[in-house]
Formats: C-alpha cells, structure tokens, sequence
C-alpha cells in the first residue's frame, strides 16, 4: 500500500504536464480529462498531443497512441494469470493495466499481495492523473513552460526503481536482456516513430528462449539420485516415489 500510493502520487503528478501540453496543442480542459479518464495511458497521450500540436491528422496521431500502447497488451497477458480475475472485475481491470501497475504487482510474492499492489497503484494513480490532468489544462495560461518543472522524468524513475529488484537478483542472462532491451531502445528513439522503439526493445526478452541460465538457478539432480525415502518404498504401496 505504501509503495503503491507513493508511485500513485510521484507519476500522477506528470498530469500536470500533460494537462498543459494538451491544452497547447488545441484540446479543451474537458477534452484533456476525458482523455486521462478513458485513455489512461500517459505515453500514448503524449503522443497524440504531440503530433496534433505538430500539424499532423487525428488519424496519425491516434495511430502513434495505438502503436505505443501496444505493450499493454503484453502485460495483460501476464496479469490475467497473477491476478486471477473473472468476469467483470477483469473486464476492470483491463483499464488500469499500464507501466506501473504491472511492476508493482509482478514483485509481489503472493496473489493477494499482487492484487492489493495492482488495485491501490491503480485507484491512487488513476486518480491522481485526472486531477493533475484538470488543473494542469487550467493553469495552462498562467504556467509558461510546464517542462521546467521536470515532470516528464519522474515515471522512467519510478520504473527504474521498480525494476532495480529484478536485475540485482536475477542471474547473467537477465542483465543480458536489460542492456539488449535498452540499447535498441536508444539506438531506435531517434529513428523511428514513437512505439516502435518501446516494442523493437520488448525483442530483447527472446533470449529467454535460449535456455537456462546458469547463475539463476541450482544445476538440476542427476537422474540416478533417488529422492529421499525412495530406499523405503515410500509415497505409494506399489513402491513408486512421487516427485
């Protein structure tokens, strides 16, 4: 609860700088908020912002916003599973599946865990985002240059923090896949349009079909080791052991 409302508070206030982007670029303050409200994807948010303030049609920008949230996609494949939802609270669920609510949730050690994670990033941050989106779209005449606050580098930090847990502990071939999946991000941003950089890195998780990896894990058993209490007949009366 307390990292969850921390990451709620921290990447809601990028709102703000969305909130007055938007405006900039000729939406409406009620049309900024709908956005946050329906949309709830920040990065795809900036992108259509983005384009609409460069001249560009609603039908690219929207395009760009549809590419970059792609990746959504992919986390909600893996949090059907950790969650466990059905019916109508999946159907829910679904809406708040972003950056953050993932990471927190996927760190977790158990499913009730997961899921207080997932419901309290999701209720604090979702929040949070549609207020700052409001008043960042009315203050927007009185605040020259929303950058100058610095907002925009608060979620990668929040990810980062998130993620720091997984490379300490995980094994060579997780590290691998890190810089892998940072370098084409990198080396892609300044080339291509914006989401295709974030989905040529997500590539990088397919040297996890390689094989194991063997710093993260214990070398398996030989297979002429037989499990304790094998010498006994244990497990069942027809002398078979179970694993």
């Amino acid at each position: 609860m307390r990292d969850s409302m921390g990451i709620g508070v921290a990447v809601g206030a990028a709102g703000l700088a969305f909130g007055t982007a938007a405006v900039a670029a000729g939406l409406s303050p009620a049309q900024s908020v709908f956005m946050s409200l329906f949309m709830f994807t920040g990065a795809s948010q900036f992108a259509l912002v983005g384009v609409i303030a460069g001249g560009g049609s609603l039908v690219a920008g929207s395009a760009g916003a549809l590419l970059l949230g792609a990746r959504n996609t992919l986390y909600g494949l893996r949090l059907a599973d950790v969650l466990g939802w059905r019916g109508a609270r999946r159907a829910l669920a679904a809406h708040g599946v972003i950056d953050e609510t993932t990471a927190s949730t996927l760190i977790q050690p158990d499913r009730e865990s997961a899921r207080t994670a997932f419901v309290a990033t999701y209720a604090v941050l979702g929040t949070f985002w549609v207020a700052t989106t409001l008043a960042g779209s009315l203050a927007t005449e009185r605040v020259s240059d929303m950058d100058a606050f610095g907002l925009d580098a608060v979620g990668p930090a929040i990810f980062l923090g998130l993620l720091w847990p997984r490379l300490r502990e995980g094994g060579g071939r997780t590290w691998l896949i890190a810089a892998l999946g940072a370098g084409l991000a990198l080396a892609t941003t300044p080339l291509l349009p914006s989401g295709v950089p974030v989905l040529l890195a997500a590539s990088a998780a397919l040297v996890a079909l390689l094989g194991p990896d063997a710093e993260d894990g214990a070398p398996p058993a030989s297979p002429s080791r037989e499990p304790s209490g094998a010498a006994s007949g244990s497990g069942t009366d027809s002398g078979e052991v179970r694993p």
